[in-house]
Protein backbone atom coordinates (compact mmCIF):
# COMPACT_ATOMS: atom_id res chain seq x y z
CA UNK A 1 0.00 0.00 0.00
CA UNK A 2 1.61 3.61 -1.24
CA UNK A 3 1.54 6.26 0.13
CA UNK A 4 0.62 6.68 4.17
CA UNK A 5 1.25 2.84 3.69
CA UNK A 6 4.65 3.75 3.77
CA UNK A 7 4.19 6.07 6.89
CA UNK A 8 4.16 4.65 10.64
CA UNK A 9 3.27 6.78 13.98
CA UNK A 10 5.54 7.32 16.87
CA UNK A 11 4.20 6.51 20.00
CA UNK A 12 4.01 9.05 22.77
CA UNK A 13 1.69 9.70 25.33
CA UNK A 14 -0.48 12.80 26.12
CA UNK A 15 -2.97 12.83 23.37
CA UNK A 16 -5.05 15.15 24.52
CA UNK A 17 -8.05 12.86 25.13
CA UNK A 18 -7.84 12.04 29.29
CA UNK A 19 -8.25 14.32 31.66
CA UNK A 20 -4.75 13.37 33.39
CA UNK A 21 -2.93 14.51 30.01
CA UNK A 22 0.09 16.48 30.57
CA UNK A 23 -0.44 20.11 29.62
CA UNK A 24 3.27 19.73 27.61
CA UNK A 25 2.49 16.41 25.84
CA UNK A 26 -0.90 17.46 24.83
CA UNK A 27 0.35 20.45 23.46
CA UNK A 28 3.02 18.91 21.81
CA UNK A 29 -0.18 16.32 20.63
CA UNK A 30 -1.83 19.25 19.32
CA UNK A 31 0.65 20.73 17.08
CA UNK A 32 1.97 17.23 15.88
CA UNK A 33 -1.38 16.11 14.74
CA UNK A 34 -1.89 19.56 12.88
CA UNK A 35 1.45 19.34 10.97
CA UNK A 36 3.39 21.22 13.04
CA UNK A 37 6.35 18.89 13.61
CA UNK A 38 9.20 21.76 13.99
CA UNK A 39 6.67 23.67 16.99
CA UNK A 40 6.13 20.72 18.06
CA UNK A 41 9.69 19.26 18.86
CA UNK A 42 10.86 23.39 19.71
CA UNK A 43 8.39 22.76 22.95
CA UNK A 44 10.82 19.81 23.95
CA UNK A 45 13.96 20.50 25.68
CA UNK A 46 16.22 17.55 25.22
CA UNK A 47 18.09 17.33 28.50
CA UNK A 48 16.67 13.94 29.29
CA UNK A 49 16.44 10.74 27.19
CA UNK A 50 12.73 10.72 27.08
CA UNK A 51 12.46 14.18 25.49
CA UNK A 52 15.51 13.61 23.34
CA UNK A 53 14.14 10.37 21.89
CA UNK A 54 10.17 11.78 21.91
CA UNK A 55 11.87 15.32 19.99
CA UNK A 56 13.46 12.81 17.65
CA UNK A 57 10.91 11.26 17.04
CA UNK A 58 8.41 14.43 15.82
CA UNK A 59 11.69 15.33 13.52
CA UNK A 60 11.89 11.88 12.12
CA UNK A 61 7.61 11.93 11.30
CA UNK A 62 7.95 15.56 9.98
CA UNK A 63 10.20 13.87 7.08
CA UNK A 64 7.83 11.37 6.39
CA UNK A 65 4.85 13.80 5.73
CA UNK A 66 7.03 16.57 4.19
CA UNK A 67 9.84 14.42 2.48
CA UNK A 68 11.91 17.32 4.54
CA UNK A 69 13.98 18.13 7.79
CA UNK A 70 16.23 15.16 6.94
CA UNK A 71 19.56 16.74 8.48
CA UNK A 72 17.59 18.43 11.66
CA UNK A 73 16.06 14.74 12.25
CA UNK A 74 19.36 12.98 11.96
CA UNK A 75 21.13 15.97 14.26
CA UNK A 76 18.20 15.32 16.97
CA UNK A 77 18.37 11.14 16.74
CA UNK A 78 22.45 11.73 17.59
CA UNK A 79 21.29 13.35 20.38
CA UNK A 80 18.76 10.80 21.39
CA UNK A 81 21.46 8.12 21.05
CA UNK A 82 23.80 10.26 22.84
CA UNK A 83 21.51 10.29 26.00
CA UNK A 84 20.10 6.68 26.20
CA UNK A 85 21.42 4.58 28.75
CA UNK A 86 19.32 1.46 30.06
CA UNK A 87 19.02 -1.48 27.20
CA UNK A 88 15.12 0.13 26.42
CA UNK A 89 16.26 3.61 25.74
CA UNK A 90 19.07 1.96 23.31
CA UNK A 91 16.82 0.04 21.75
CA UNK A 92 13.62 2.47 21.34
CA UNK A 93 16.66 4.96 19.78
CA UNK A 94 17.30 2.53 16.88
CA UNK A 95 14.06 1.91 16.35
CA UNK A 96 13.99 5.60 15.54
CA UNK A 97 16.68 5.21 13.82
CA UNK A 98 15.45 2.22 11.42
CA UNK A 99 12.58 4.12 10.79
CA UNK A 100 14.65 7.47 9.98
CA UNK A 101 16.67 4.97 7.52
CA UNK A 102 13.32 2.78 6.38
CA UNK A 103 11.78 6.62 5.12
CA UNK A 104 14.88 7.68 3.53
CA UNK A 105 15.10 4.37 1.48
CA UNK A 106 11.06 4.57 0.51
CA UNK A 107 11.38 7.82 -0.21
CA UNK A 108 14.04 7.40 -3.00
CA UNK A 109 15.57 10.31 -0.87
CA UNK A 110 18.92 7.17 -0.39
CA UNK A 111 19.11 3.55 -0.53
CA UNK A 112 19.67 3.14 3.11
CA UNK A 113 17.74 -0.35 3.39
CA UNK A 114 21.03 -2.29 5.10
CA UNK A 115 20.97 0.77 7.90
CA UNK A 116 17.45 0.16 8.61
CA UNK A 117 17.34 -3.72 9.17
CA UNK A 118 20.14 -3.86 10.89
CA UNK A 119 18.75 -0.79 13.38
CA UNK A 120 15.39 -2.13 14.02
CA UNK A 121 17.26 -5.86 14.80
CA UNK A 122 19.55 -4.37 17.40
CA UNK A 123 16.20 -2.53 18.39
CA UNK A 124 14.18 -5.77 18.73
CA UNK A 125 17.69 -7.41 20.98
CA UNK A 126 17.12 -4.38 23.05
CA UNK A 127 13.51 -4.27 23.63
CA UNK A 128 12.03 -7.07 25.43
CA UNK A 129 8.44 -8.65 24.45
CA UNK A 130 6.01 -6.83 26.61
CA UNK A 131 8.04 -4.45 26.93
CA UNK A 132 5.57 -0.42 26.02
CA UNK A 133 7.89 -0.08 22.59
CA UNK A 134 7.59 -3.48 21.59
CA UNK A 135 4.13 -3.39 19.46
CA UNK A 136 5.61 0.33 17.52
CA UNK A 137 8.44 -1.90 17.05
CA UNK A 138 6.99 -4.79 15.65
CA UNK A 139 4.70 -2.29 13.44
CA UNK A 140 8.07 -1.02 11.76
CA UNK A 141 9.68 -4.21 11.26
CA UNK A 142 6.40 -5.25 9.32
CA UNK A 143 6.35 -1.97 6.97
CA UNK A 144 10.08 -2.98 6.20
CA UNK A 145 8.63 -6.66 5.26
CA UNK A 146 5.73 -5.56 3.20
CA UNK A 147 7.54 -2.06 1.56
CA UNK A 148 11.34 -3.41 1.34
CA UNK A 149 10.98 -6.97 1.79
CA UNK A 150 8.01 -7.22 -0.34
CA UNK A 151 7.04 -9.94 2.10
CA UNK A 152 3.43 -9.42 2.19
CA UNK A 153 3.39 -12.95 5.17
CA UNK A 154 5.29 -11.62 7.09
CA UNK A 155 4.27 -7.87 7.45
CA UNK A 156 1.08 -9.42 8.13
CA UNK A 157 2.26 -11.47 10.81
CA UNK A 158 4.02 -8.21 12.62
CA UNK A 159 1.25 -6.00 12.11
CA UNK A 160 -0.80 -8.30 14.06
CA UNK A 161 1.76 -9.00 16.67
CA UNK A 162 1.87 -5.01 17.00
CA UNK A 163 -2.44 -5.21 16.49
CA UNK A 164 -2.47 -7.28 20.24
CA UNK A 165 0.41 -5.09 21.89
CA UNK A 166 -1.46 -2.09 20.75
CA UNK A 167 -4.70 -3.31 22.01
CA UNK A 168 -3.46 -4.71 25.50
CA UNK A 169 -1.68 -1.24 25.60
CA UNK A 170 -3.94 0.39 24.92
CA UNK A 171 -2.53 2.33 22.58
CA UNK A 172 -5.42 3.97 19.99
CA UNK A 173 -3.27 5.80 17.43
CA UNK A 174 -0.82 2.75 17.06
CA UNK A 175 -4.02 1.03 16.36
CA UNK A 176 -5.31 3.16 13.42
CA UNK A 177 -1.96 1.99 11.72
CA UNK A 178 -2.27 -1.92 12.56
CA UNK A 179 -5.93 -1.46 11.05
CA UNK A 180 -4.88 0.45 8.14
CA UNK A 181 -2.36 -1.82 7.34
CA UNK A 182 -4.10 -5.28 7.68
CA UNK A 183 -7.33 -3.52 5.88
CA UNK A 184 -4.34 -2.62 2.70
CA UNK A 185 -2.73 -6.16 2.67
CA UNK A 186 -6.47 -7.24 2.84
CA UNK A 187 -7.03 -5.17 -0.21
CA UNK A 188 -4.62 -6.33 -1.91
CA UNK A 189 -5.82 -10.36 -1.37
CA UNK A 190 -9.56 -9.18 -2.61
CA UNK A 191 -10.69 -9.57 0.56
CA UNK A 192 -13.02 -6.16 0.09
CA UNK A 193 -15.57 -6.32 3.22
CA UNK A 194 -12.17 -6.79 5.04
CA UNK A 195 -10.53 -4.27 4.03
CA UNK A 196 -13.40 -1.75 3.98
CA UNK A 197 -13.76 -2.67 7.92
CA UNK A 198 -10.28 -1.83 8.50
CA UNK A 199 -10.43 1.28 6.52
CA UNK A 200 -13.04 2.38 8.33
CA UNK A 201 -11.71 1.26 11.82
CA UNK A 202 -8.83 3.16 11.71
CA UNK A 203 -10.44 6.53 10.30
CA UNK A 204 -13.18 6.42 13.34
CA UNK A 205 -10.34 6.01 15.69
CA UNK A 206 -7.91 9.13 13.56
CA UNK A 207 -11.23 11.25 13.75
CA UNK A 208 -12.26 10.64 17.27
CA UNK A 209 -8.24 11.71 18.36
CA UNK A 210 -8.26 14.60 16.21
CA UNK A 211 -5.38 13.05 14.10
CA UNK A 212 -5.96 15.59 11.36
CA UNK A 213 -2.88 14.73 9.49
CA UNK A 214 -3.32 10.92 9.24
CA UNK A 215 -6.90 11.65 8.24
CA UNK A 216 -7.21 12.46 4.87
CA UNK A 217 -4.97 9.16 4.09
CA UNK A 218 -7.49 7.46 5.90
CA UNK A 219 -10.54 9.06 4.07
CA UNK A 220 -8.55 8.08 0.74
CA UNK A 221 -7.90 4.23 1.40
CA UNK A 222 -11.27 3.68 2.83
CA UNK A 223 -13.26 5.64 -0.44
CA UNK A 224 -10.78 2.74 -2.69
CA UNK A 225 -13.24 -0.13 -1.34
CA UNK A 226 -16.09 2.16 -1.41
CA UNK A 227 -18.91 2.55 -4.74
CA UNK A 228 -20.32 5.90 -6.20
CA UNK A 229 -21.02 8.42 -4.89
CA UNK A 230 -19.41 7.60 -1.66
CA UNK A 231 -16.25 7.25 -3.25
CA UNK A 232 -16.33 10.86 -4.79
CA UNK A 233 -17.49 12.35 -1.39
CA UNK A 234 -15.04 10.84 0.67
CA UNK A 235 -11.73 11.36 -1.76
CA UNK A 236 -13.16 15.44 -1.70
CA UNK A 237 -13.16 15.38 2.01
CA UNK A 238 -9.95 14.10 1.98
CA UNK A 239 -8.50 16.95 -0.69
CA UNK A 240 -10.29 19.56 1.40
CA UNK A 241 -8.26 18.20 4.66
CA UNK A 242 -5.34 18.34 2.58
CA UNK A 243 -5.26 21.39 1.23
CA UNK A 244 -6.02 22.79 5.11
CA UNK A 245 -2.90 21.28 5.82
CA UNK A 246 -0.88 22.74 3.12
CA UNK A 247 -0.28 20.05 0.95
CA UNK A 248 0.12 17.16 3.90
CA UNK A 249 1.48 14.24 3.79
CA UNK A 250 3.33 15.41 -0.04
CA UNK A 251 2.94 11.71 -1.14
CA UNK A 252 -0.82 11.84 -1.23
CA UNK A 253 -0.89 14.97 -4.09
CA UNK A 254 -0.62 11.90 -6.46
CA UNK A 255 -3.22 9.74 -5.10
CA UNK A 256 -5.81 12.53 -5.38
CA UNK A 257 -4.98 13.88 -8.46
CA UNK A 258 -7.80 13.68 -10.76
CA UNK A 259 -8.37 11.06 -13.00
CA UNK A 260 -8.26 11.87 -16.47
CA UNK A 261 -11.08 11.74 -18.57
CA UNK A 262 -11.27 8.45 -20.98
CA UNK A 263 -10.15 8.89 -24.69
CA UNK A 264 -12.73 9.07 -27.36
CA UNK A 265 -12.23 7.92 -30.51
Amino acid sequence: MLGEGNVAHTAMSGNGTTAGDDPLQTAVWRLRSRACWADAAALLVPATPAAALQRASLLVERCLYTEQGWEEAEDALRTAEALAHSDEERGAAACERGYLAYAATLLAVRDRADEARAALGRAAALIPPGAPQRALLDFRRGLLAENLTLAPQAARAAYRRAHAGATARPDPLLLSFTWRHLAGLALRDGELAEARHGFAESLRIREELGYLVGTAPALVSLADTETEPEASRLREEARRLFRLLGGVPTWLARQLAPVPPAATA
